[in-house]
């Protein structure tokens, strides 16, 4: 059985996932460079982060069993994290307007010398946005620190038309997938 679980993040909303599901765990962000290199395919990279993240935080609680997790907006190839600035939140809604983009989240278990990996995929269709729209959904803060400039769970809800695939995944942590990972663990 294991003991103590840690999540490899300082994201609010993965620990509300993780709170949800019941687990008891620790909280340690992993303060680890997550800048993608030019050319790598979206979905290994959010995988890789996620295991970067893992990595770094087991250093400091290797008896305990850490999910590391990132999560990417993709539209036409180019990968969206978090915008710069007012600016570049701005330019990624007006490309995500009237459009479906991929939210890919690549999540790490690392417990006793074995390792669970894997991406989730979640297609998201945005309605059309006015710029009225846009601006108004940036000047409430909510884009500036989140994947493609958006969150789903609060006020960019309104911006959703429709999704195929796990809601969580879109959050943060597909926690459905992540709790039969954590199942399989030899313990």
């Amino acid at each position: 059985m294991i003991y103590s679980y840690v999540l490899a993040s300082a994201s609010s909303r993965r620990r509300d996932i993780l709170v949800n599901l019941g687990i008891n765990f620790e909280q340690i962000a992993s303060d680890v460079d997550e800048s993608v290199p030019a050319g790598t395919d979206p979905a290994e990279a959010a995988v890789e982060l996620a295991k970067t993240k893992a990595q770094a935080v087991l250093e400091k609680r290797p008896d305990s069993c850490v999910i590391g997790a990132d999560t990417i907006v993709v539209v036409d190839g180019e990968v969206l994290g978090k915008p710069k600035d007012e600016g570049d939140a701005y330019r990624m809604l007006k490309m995500l307007s009237g459009r479906t983009h991929t939210v890919m989240t690549g999540v790490c278990v690392l417990y006793n010398h074995q390792e669970r990996s894997f991406v989730q995929k979640t297609e998201v269709k945005f309605y059309d946005l006015t710029e009225e729209q846009i601006d108004r959904y940036i000047l409430s803060g909510e884009p500036l620190d989140k994947a493609g400039a958006y969150g789903i769970q609060g006020l960019g809800c309104v911006l959703v038309e429709s999704i195929n695939g796990d809601y969580f995944n879109v959050v943060g942590l597909p926690v459905a997938r992540l709790h039969r990972e954590l199942e399989s663990l030899d313990q």
